[in-house]
């Protein structure tokens, strides 16, 4: 292979509501933590069994798009979201331990808004574009089965 990829797309729930700051120079960043679902067997018993995971997003403004602060203003916790971005790993060094502590998040450069939940009149889905067309039962989970693709 002659180059590499860095890309992520979640379909998940919001486990918190957003967070918005800004940096010294006034750039506003927002971050969200999203729970995304998972099946496959138990080793145990062998019978299906439902595992979620958890992601840091860390969402910015994009040029003229204001997606971190929309992100802010609309969302919720247990809102379904759309996130595609690139992984990005930082490090510091921990003042209490004296140790290097790491972390890894997804950085956002895009966020799609996929239900209507608590949703205000005149509110955007994300920046404007499209959802991603998934099909989401009553309960919110999204088995892969039911996926068309």
């Amino acid at each position: 292979m002659a180059g590499s990829l860095n890309r992520v797309m979640l379909i998940g729930r919001l486990t918190r509501d957003p967070e918005l700051r800004y940096t010294p120079s006034g750039t506003a960043v927002c971050n969200l933590a999203i729970a995304t679902n998972r099946y496959g067997s138990d080793p145990a018993t062998g019978e299906r069994k439902e595992f979620t995971d958890y992601h840091d997003v860390v969402v910015w403004n994009q040029g003229t798009r204001k997606l971190a602060e929309t992100t802010a203003q609309y969302l919720q916790k247990g809102r379904l979201v759309y996130v595609e971005g690139r992984l990005q790993t930082r490090s510091w060094d921990d003042a209490q331990s004296g140790q290097k502590r790491y972390k890894t998040e997804v950085n956002a450069n895009d966020v799609q808004f996929l239900d209507s939940a608590g949703r205000q009149e005149g509110a955007p889905s994300g920046d404007g574009g499209s959802a991603v067309p998934v099909a989401v039962p009553a309960g919110g989970d999204v088995d892969p089965d039911d996926i068309p693709f």
